[in-house]
């Protein structure tokens, strides 16, 4: 796991104990007002150093002009956080995918989704995912690490600025699974509603379930949306789609579910991919109303998006729609979500960390 960025002090360059930490990104506005005048300047600073950082997108502290120049030069060693961009392609439909390079050379993507009203953000907490889902290019490029706080702060920092559009939702439906690296998921979640302000209720994370997680999840209190992905509607489809499910049957699941809606009050929203003759038949959705019954949920329907490295199909609309009315007919809250940014691989499950050719002059070579 990345060092978590919350750390008061950090080891210096020499291996010292600087006072510095680890990345200001990600930091809160008591902080660093208590950091700047741990090197002797006015409390104040420390606001406008937040301004700078969250409103202004310093990338580093040589930027902001407000600050003393005889300072700023004693911080040349002190790092902001942010990442590098190395390849950005946009969609026919406005969806912008973005390669982003971070400290120690590894690559992950995030998506820009603009609309009229808003713009959300697919944001990733892992360089890769350990989870292997069948159905997921992520899973299928193995696991590297988790990220640190200010490396997800910045996916949606270098969003907005990019765009030149205040981020309005977010979800955390990226590479990666939030629950496994959720003492920092957690911790982003904050800084991003305070510091960056994006109210939680409008930010989604998504997990496949891990046990005891989604328990540990409700004792944050937070208000965002819990996604749970089910893609399947009994124990056996799950083991063909999601390894980890071996070790945590649906039953278990569905009640750990149960228990975060008694505790939160809040309802919870189950995605389910459509895979052409796997998990799309009525007589599946008739089951997974069953498991369903009883407790504030809705099923967001996915059709497949298709990639390279499985051989699933997408469904048919006539048995998107069947599946849909079984559902209803059950008295079941459904929708049905197209993901955006298909073309570009952008789209729910596309999401790899491909070598394409980085960034030159502020152009992506072709």
């Amino acid at each position: 796991m990345a060092t978590s960025a919350f750390s008061p002090l950090s080891e210096g360059p020499a291996g010292s104990q600087t006072g510095v930490p680890v990345y200001l990104l990600g930091q809160s506005l008591p902080f660093l007002q208590d950091w700047v005048t741990t090197q002797g300047q006015p409390s104040y600073r420390g606001q406008q150093l937040h301004s700078w950082i969250y409103q202004k997108g310093a990338r580093s502290l040589g930027q902001i002009s407000v600050f003393p120049k005889a300072w700023r030069q004693t911080l040349a060693d002190v790092r902001v956080g942010r990442s590098s961009l190395y390849h950005r392609t946009v969609a026919a439909d406005g969806t912008v995918k973005y390669l982003l390079q971070l400290a120690d050379g590894e690559l992950i993507e995030t998506v820009g989704i603009p609309s009229a009203r808003r713009l959300t953000v697919c944001l990733s907490s892992q360089v890769g995912c350990p989870m292997a889902c069948d159905f997921c290019a992520t899973g299928k490029g193995g696991f590297r690490r988790n990220l640190d706080i200010h490396e997800m702060v910045d996916q949606v920092l270098t969003v907005q600025e990019d765009l030149g559009q205040r981020v309005s939702h977010l979800v955390f439906m990226g590479m990666g699974e939030p629950l496994l690296n959720s003492a920092a998921v957690i911790a982003a979640i904050h800084c991003l509603n305070q510091d960056v302000g994006i109210s939680q209720r409008s930010m989604t994370l998504s997990t496949v379930g891990l046990p005891g997680r989604i328990r540990q999840l409700a004792e944050a209190r937070l208000q965002v949306t819990l996604a749970v992905s089910l893609h399947g509607s009994n124990q056996d489809q799950r083991l063909q789609l999601i390894p980890s499910a071996k070790a945590y049957p649906l039953e278990a699941l569905i009640k750990e579910c149960r228990d975060y809606v008694s505790a939160t009050g809040r309802r919870i929203t189950f995605e389910y991919i459509l895979l052409a003759a796997v998990n799309d038949d009525p007589d599946h959705a008739r089951e997974l109303a069953q498991h369903l019954r009883g407790f504030q949920s809705h099923v967001n329907l996915i059709p497949y998006n298709p990639i390279a490295e499985a051989a699933y199909e997408r469904p048919s609309e006539a048995r998107i729609k069947a599946f849909v009315a079984a559902l209803r007919d059950h008295h079941i809250a459904v929708s049905v979500r197209y993901s955006r940014g298909l073309e570009e691989n952008a789209a729910c499950g596309q999401l790899r960390a491909a070598q394409l050719d980085p960034v030159v002059d502020g152009e992506a070579n072709s």
